[in-house]
């Protein structure tokens, strides 16, 4: 199959051949596929031939692109040689044993709660008791009631880590008592979107006819995240049941990381990797990034180790600009100053790659706020109108940001005629993660720059308070479990408080 015929190249051939110039020079010639040439530099991950990747099969997908162009007919009937089942999407629960978890009960009505404990329900689980979780920018979609699908006291969160209490019978890769990661979206490794790498497209593990009525397809399934993406139990609880353990957990071998290095491999540390692959983001581009919070803020700090020559941080909360300069950004504040008439002075013909980590709810003016409020449009073009006004000719967006719906006014004239690309996508997680994490491991990155509270999970619900208002300087909340102070005690691994 085309997808492994780089890793296949690469260890076949010199070590000294990149996966690059293999994906640039050889490939074309055999599949007819070509693509975006990157000079790289020496000093950045993006400079590696494929014995030195983590992550051999998916190496590749570190430097460019490739999943747009994946002919997929072959994989599709192998898969159909073999039908998948999908996971019980409602687990089992131990009546005796309880789990404090958070439930959504309404707009800005997040409760902390009791729950029976999930216990082992397909053979391919595993039941975490979980150390740590936190709340994503995407939470606050649900917060605000702007998410549709949820129902009252759905479990909520989906970034999470812990230890393996139980796994199934058919788990062959975890065990009891390891430290891992939970994948914030539920992939199956089996369909055909998995084999090639495009976790979130799962075909397996979201029902959701709802989604499939809106979008056409249905994309993955995802921890507490609505009844659109299957209606699971969300990771902000004290354990959490992992369908498809073998696929969706990443153990965490060295325990002189802590949660906080590892903790957002789970979705943002990915994210953020993967709006700078999306962006085609290397040595010597220049990159504009509409957002500050955690997914903008790590952003930048990948364009950095990708090896940008220029950052530009937009935002309006002085403490988040100034968390994007210590990672090397230039900063707007669009509260100040025009976005797109400042970018034009600082730099003349755009920038290379734009990426939009803000999304669909964040109104800036009259206009759209009046559409949202009457539901003439569900989301706001607005970002996306200055990344299309503001990228060079020929640039490209990338849109990490969520959106879910439809938006009004989009700037299509000017998307069409610069000949932009624009890419969007929920991150490929299990693409990214093993790599990522030797990149921290390395000590080459650190993420836990954009902490600025931890608090214990019976807080939540006065964490979501202040990350939604971002008041008292709150950038990213870690929280932690009753377990994690256990864990800790006997780990030796030391937490940053706040």
């Amino acid at each position: 199959m085309m997808i492994f015929l780089t890793s296949l190249l690469c260890e076949t051939l010199s070590p000294r051949i990149s996966s690059s110039f293999l994906s640039v020079r050889i490939l074309p010639y055999i599949t007819g596929i070509s693509f975006r040439t990157i000079k790289m530099s020496t000093k950045n991950f993006v400079n590696f031939d494929q014995s030195k990747c983590v992550d051999k099969k998916w190496g590749h997908q570190h430097i460019m692109s490739s999943f747009a162009t994946y002919p997929m007919e072959s994989v599709r009937d192998e898969v159909q040689k073999s039908p998948i089942t999908p996971p019980t999407i409602s687990p089992k629960y131990d009546s005796n044993l309880m789990s404090t978890v958070i439930e959504w009960h309404g707009k800005k009505d997040v409760r902390v709660s009791q729950r029976p404990r999930p216990i082992i329900t397909d053979d391919t689980d595993a039941i975490i008791h979980v150390t740590s979780s936190t709340i994503c920018g995407s939470d606050l979609h649900m917060y605000n009631g702007d998410m549709k699908g949820m129902k009252a006291k759905d479990i909520i969160g989906h970034e999470c880590m812990g230890i393996v209490e139980s796994v199934g019978s058919n788990v062959k890769n975890i065990k009891v008592g390891d430290r891992v990661v939970v994948s914030a979206p539920i992939a199956c490794g089996q369909c055909e979107y998995c084999k090639t790498g495009m976790f979130s497209l799962c075909d397996v593990t979201n029902d959701s006819k709802v989604m499939e009525k809106l979008y056409g397809h249905r994309i993955c399934g995802a921890f507490g995240y609505s009844h659109l993406t299957g209606g699971y139990d969300g990771c902000q609880a004290e354990w959490v049941r992992v369908p498809f353990a073998d696929v969706n957990l990443l153990k965490i071998e060295n325990n002189r990381l802590t949660d906080e290095q590892v903790l957002f491999l789970s979705d943002i540390v990915c994210t953020a990797w993967h709006a700078n692959v999306m962006g085609g983001v290397g040595p010597g581009t220049t990159v504009a990034i509409w957002g500050a919070g955690p997914v903008g803020l790590l952003s930048v700090m990948w364009a950095k180790y990708r090896g940008a020559k220029r950052i530009f941080s937009i935002d309006c909360i002085e403490e988040r600009l100034a968390k994007a300069r210590s990672q090397g950004a230039e900063t707007i504040d669009f509260s100040k100053v025009d976005v797109i008439d400042t970018m034009q002075k600082m730099l003349p013909g755009g920038p290379d790659v734009c990426i939009d980590a803000v999304g669909f709810r964040y109104t800036k003016g009259l206009v759209h706020k009046i559409q949202r409020a009457v539901f003439l449009e569900t989301d706001t073009p607005e970002i996306l109108g200055e990344a299309v006004t503001v990228v060079r000719k020929g640039g490209t967006i990338a849109v990490i940001g969520d959106y879910f719906l439809t938006a009004n006014m989009f700037p299509i004239g000017a998307f069409m005629e610069k000949a932009v690309t624009m890419r969007g996508g929920q991150l490929y997680c299990q693409s990214y993660w093993h790599d990522l994490l030797k990149i921290i491991e390395n000590g080459e990155v650190d993420p836990t720059f954009i902490i600025t509270h931890t608090m214990e999970l019976s807080r939540a619900d006065e964490a979501y308070k202040m990350f939604d208002e971002k008041s008292d300087g709150t950038i990213k909340v870690v929280l932690k479990t009753a377990f994690a102070a256990i864990q800790q005690t006997t780990s030796g691994v030391e937490t940053i408080t706040f």
